[in-house]
């Protein structure tokens, strides 16, 4: 069985980067990683907010927030 990682981000830099390097590392064996493009997919920012993220790029699993450096505040996305 397999845990959902949601990769939050903005399609900033940092997040890309972020994206390239932490996300698609995860072993998919163990992970299903959902990757959401809070830019493009405005209708889950308040999903994230629901979870705890408070900037992106970030990444909820088990329930549990890990802020990754700092590319945008999720108040920004929402505007």
């Amino acid at each position: 069985m397999s845990t959902t990682a949601t990769f939050y981000h903005a399609g900033c830099p940092v997040c890309v980067a972020a994206e390239q390097g932490l996300a698609e590392s995860l072993d998919p064996a163990k992970f299903k990683v959902d990757i959401v493009h809070l830019g493009q997919e405005k209708s889950r920012v308040e999903e994230a907010e629901r979870a705890g993220v408070k900037s992106v790029p970030a990444m909820v699993i088990g329930g549990q927030v890990y802020h990754i450096n700092h590319g945008a505040d999720l108040a920004a996305l929402k505007a």
